[in-house]
C-alpha cells in the first residue's frame, strides 16, 4: 500500500498537486497512507476538507494561522489548514511564503499542497499567475484524467481552455489524442511550469479500465520521450485499493 509514496516522491518534503483530474483526491490519499505527521493545506481557494480525512482542520486568519497549526501539530498526526472564506463551502488559499514557515515551524514530516484549481474538468493548463507553488517545494504531481482521451476539447473538458489549445495542439472541438495529453505534461509553460528544481512525478488518474489503461501507457511513453525532466509517469485509479494502477518508466 505504501508503494504509492515512493513512486510519488511523498516521503518527506512538500508535495505540490497541479492540474486537473484527481488533484484533492491524490493528496488526501497520500495524507491517510503516510505514517508520519503530515500537513494539508492549499494555495489556492479551496472545498471544504473531508471528514473521511480524520485530519484536525485549522481555519483562521495569516496572523494567527502560523500558532494555531504549531500547536495543532503536538497532538495530532494529521493536520488540515486554511484561512476562511466568505464563500460557503470554501476555504481560502495560504500564501506559499506562508506554507513554507508553518510546515518548517510545525516540523512536519511531510507537507501536502493543493496549488491550483481546475473546476472539475479533466485537464487544463495554466494562466500567467498559476501554480502558487510554495519556494522549496520537493516534489510537483501533474494531474490529468485518461478520461480526456477521445474527448473534444471543450470548456466542459478543459480548464483554461485558450492555453490548453495553445500548449497541446488541439483545437476547439478536436478529439484530444495520447499526443496532445503528452505535450500538456511536458510543456514547460504546462504542466512542467514553476516547477524549479523539484522532482516531477506527472499522474494519469482515473485510469478505470482497460482501453483507457492502453491510452495512458501510451501518452506515458511519448511524455517520457519528449522530456528528460522526469523519469517516470505513474497511472492510478480510485477503483484499486491502493490507487495504483501501472508506472511508466524510461
Amino acid at each position: 500500500m505504501s508503494e504509492l509514496l515512493d513512486l510519488l516522491c511523498a516521503r518527506s518534503g512538500t508535495v505540490c498537486a497541479v492540474g486537473a483530474g484527481g488533484k484533492k483526491t491524490t493528496l488526501y490519499h497520500l495524507a491517510v497512507l503516510h505514517p508520519g505527521r503530515v500537513g494539508l493545506t492549499c494555495t489556492v481557494p479551496n472545498a471544504h476538507f473531508p471528514c473521511s480525512l480524520g485530519a484536525h482542520v485549522v481555519i483562521a486568519e495569516a496572523t494567527e494561522l502560523r500558532s494555531h497549526v504549531v500547536e495543532a501539530a503536538t497532538a495530532h498526526r494529521l493536520v488540515a489548514f486554511a484561512h476562511p472564506s466568505d464563500k460557503p463551502g470554501r476555504f481560502g488559499g495560504v500564501a506559499p511564503d506562508l506554507v513554507a514557515e508553518i510546515r518548517q515551524a510545525a516540523d512536519f514530516d511531510l507537507t501536502l499542497v493543493k496549488c491550483d484549481g481546475a473546476r472539475m474538468r479533466w485537464i487544463k493548463a495554466p494562466e500567467a499567475q498559476e501554480p502558487v507553488i510554495p519556494e522549496g517545494s520537493t516534489t510537483v504531481l501533474p494531474v490529468v484524467s485518461a478520461k480526456a482521451f477521445g474527448a473534444p476539447l471543450t470548456e466542459s473538458v478543459a480548464h483554461r481552455l485558450s492555453r490548453v489549445e495553445a500548449l497541446s495542439g488541439a483545437e476547439y472541438g478536436d478529439i484530444l489524442t495520447t499526443e496532445h495529453v503528452a505535450r500538456l505534461l511536458t510543456h514547460e509553460d504546462g504542466a512542467l511550469k514553476s516547477t524549479g528544481d523539484a522532482a516531477v512525478v506527472p499522474i494519469i488518474n482515473m485510469v478505470d479500465n482497460s482501453d483507457l489503461e492502453a491510452q495512458a501507457r501510451e501518452a506515458a511513453q511519448v511524455a517520457l520521450e519528449l522530456t528528460g525532466r522526469f523519469e517516470r509517469v505513474v497511472l492510478t485509479s480510485h477503483l484499486q485499493p491502493a490507487r495504483l494502477v501501472d508506472v511508466v518508466s524510461r
